[in-house]
């Protein structure tokens, strides 16, 4: 390879895209979550018929009475079979959403970075073939002038 064929403005503006989709992403994220937190809360428990009376939300262990101070001291409201499995699956699917988003921001500032790399070795390349074009220019000054 002879080098590299970069265009640092063609590089910033597919990040700006890429920076846009991440963005919907995001929201897009965060709205499948609230809506999966609104999911469980609708789907209410598993009472049998006839058996709802005051303060219970679910069903209760025997032998375990649940008035309003009872319900909300000695147990946690009872969670239906719905709102578990929507809680399950947004607990095992957190670390892949964790990953896919520290993938696409660590691919951005990777391109972001490589893109500045390139353009300060192009800069350094450059200054260098200049300070050896004015080496070249003074010993050539030098020796018309017959003082090298």
């Amino acid at each position: 390879m002879t080098g590299w064929d970069i265009k640092p403005q063609g590089v910033q503006g597919q990040l700006k895209v890429v920076g846009g989709h991440a963005g919907e992403l995001e929201k897009a994220l965060n709205a499948l979550l609230a809506d999966l937190g609104a999911a469980a809360r609708a789907a209410g428990t598993v009472v049998p018929g006839g058996t709802k009376s005051g303060a219970s939300m679910g069903p209760v262990a025997p032998g375990l009475e649940q008035g309003p101070v009872a319900a909300s001291v000695i147990a946690p409201p009872a969670m239906g079979p719905v709102a578990s499995a929507l809680g399950e699956y947004a607990k095992a699917r957190k670390a892949q959403l964790k990953s896919m988003s520290e993938r696409i921001q660590a691919a951005v500032l990777g391109a972001a970075t490589a893109t500045n790399e390139y353009v300060e070795g192009d800069l350094d390349t450059a200054k260098q073939a200049q300070n050896a074009a004015k080496a070249v220019r003074l010993d050539l000054l030098k020796e018309l002038r017959g003082t090298k």
